[in-house]
């Protein structure tokens, strides 16, 4: 059920991700999801939630190392 508007209904689709940590933007694209067909509202199963954490947190890792690289773009569905 939506916890936005509460429609029974959600659709399986892929959305994009993103998080801003340090001043920098991580971008993971392709990510599944269940999506409201109503109102939008996406929400994300605890196995892709964990899985964004691994993402998340080993980019964070390569983005401190580097001073240059502002924005990292990364595709779920070929990591995961």
């Amino acid at each position: 059920m939506c916890k936005a508007c509460f429609n029974d209904d959600k659709i399986h689709t892929s959305t994009t991700f993103t998080v801003e940590y340090n001043g920098c933007i991580i971008v993971v694209r392709n990510v599944p999801c269940l999506e409201c067909p109503i109102c939008g509202e996406t929400t994300f199963s605890d196995s892709v939630s964990a899985q964004l954490e691994k993402i998340v947190n080993s980019v964070k890792s390569v983005m401190q190392e580097s001073i240059l690289q502002e924005v990292s773009v990364i595709d779920y569905s070929k990591v995961a």
